[in-house]
């Protein structure tokens, strides 16, 4: 076999197709812990998808199971998924809930929301999903004290087909740190991504902790 023979040959995959430019890879350990690239095929529109075998019965049933009722007429010919965030929505016993619109809006100090001090909340985002299937979406919020990192949440909250209700994530309850040296200005990022890398959502922001909670307005 010459040269341009083996050329040939490595360009088809496991599978006998040949490899196209839109093929997904993806990497996978063997059992020595060597990385090998794994390609899934490309990556195609929902829509598309919806409609392939549609005359068959179990795939039919198959699929809603998998996706749940969708409305074909409603997604897009992208293949690429949209996550849009709507709102941060902040939840305390202590206090009516807080609905923070994305991105925030500062106040006349530059925070985006203020906590009190040894106060116990929880966060709730709203987000929609678009397209196509979102898999692995996560979020990060990374904060720092006077350029000091003090915290690094990351938190998985999973995959996601396209709707038109908006999802909704309710994270776990926190306590806010106490004492005169917790109180002060914060800064933060907040981060959502999938498996694939690709960020949905990028802010910096500034918030204040507080010796009481501020004023309802």
């Amino acid at each position: 076999m010459d040269s341009k023979d083996k050329e040939k040959e490595n360009e088809h995959t496991a599978s006998g197709r040949n490899r196209d430019v839109n093929d997904v890879e993806e990497e996978e350990e063997d059992e020595e812990g060597n990385k090998r690239a794994v390609v899934l095929g490309p990556q195609v529109p929902l829509k598309e998808q919806l409609e392939l075998d549609k005359d068959d019965e179990s795939l039919r049933r198959w699929k809603e199971q998998l996706l749940g009722q969708v409305d074909t007429e409603q997604l897009g010919e992208t293949a690429e998924p949209e996550v849009k965030v709507m709102s941060l929505t902040i939840l305390s016993p202590e206090r009516p809930d807080l609905v923070l619109p994305i991105p925030f809006v500062a106040d006349d100090k530059g925070y985006a929301f203020a906590l009190k001090d040894g106060s116990t909340y929880s966060f709730r985002f709203n987000f929609i999903v678009s397209n196509n299937i979102v898999s692995g979406l996560k979020y990060t919020n990374t904060v720092w004290k006077t350029g000091v990192k003090v915290e690094n949440q990351k938190v998985m909250l999973g995959t996601f087909s396209p709707q038109l209700e908006p999802y909704t994530y309710e994270g776990e309850e926190e306590t806010t740190p106490a004492g005169m040296f917790a109180r002060g200005s914060y800064s933060a990022k907040l981060k959502f991504v999938d498996d694939d890398g690709k960020c949905y959502l990028e802010m910096s922001y500034y918030f204040e902790i507080r010796k009481e909670w501020p004023t309802i307005q």
